[in-house]
């Protein structure tokens, strides 16, 4: 069944620099009942979860993370780069190969009562994910799980996130399905 959504990712040699292989998903966001079976796989293992709260992180995240709300009746959260969200904001910064970066998240989007799935579309190696589960993990919420179209496993992301967390991915590379649950 997941084989349709392997055919339509696209891989793009070196983008956005040489050396890179990128896994282009806008093959699948054409066509409706790819996105939908995507979506699908992503709310999956989290269907019976209670979420209360989808956090989709800038920018392919949205795309994903909206539908992913809507199916599990979920309030949607965005998580931006610095600078982007107009009202206060927490703020965790994380670092790169080369550097450091930040995502900030709205103070008053997520609560004590909440149950919280990340939602996005690759893990790689796990920065964006982690600063993320840090956001949510300091507003007072609980993170039911992390879920992502795509995991590059050879990148080792899912390592970065801490022991004991749920991460679910759709598609892997090298291709393996992969969930795991503490």
């Amino acid at each position: 069944m997941l084989e349709s959504l392997y055919r339509l990712v696209r891989d793009v040699p070196d983008f956005p620099k040489p050396g890179i292989q990128f896994k282009d998903i806008t093959p699948i966001l054409l066509d409706h009942r790819a996105l939908g079976q995507a979506v699908d796989e992503i709310v999956a293992p989290f269907r019976q979860d209670g979420i209360t709260k989808v956090v989709a992180v800038e920018a392919r995240g949205f795309v994903l993370g909206a539908p992913a709300a809507l199916v599990l009746n979920a309030g949607l959260v965005l998580v931006r780069k610095p600078g982007k969200l107009p009202a206060a904001t927490r703020r965790a910064e994380y670092q790169l190969e080369y550097g450091s970066d930040a995502l900030e998240v709205h103070v008053d989007a997520l609560g004590a009562g909440d149950r919280a799935l990340i939602v996005d579309d690759v893990l790689a190696t796990g920065g964006t994910a982690a600063a993320t589960a840090q956001l949510v993990e300091e507003s007072g919420a609980r993170i039911v799980g992390l879920s992502f179209l795509i995991e590059l496993t050879d990148l080792g992301g899912r390592a970065r996130l801490g022991p004991g967390r749920t991460v679910h991915a759709a598609l892997t590379y090298p291709r393996r399905l992969s969930c795991a649950r503490p």
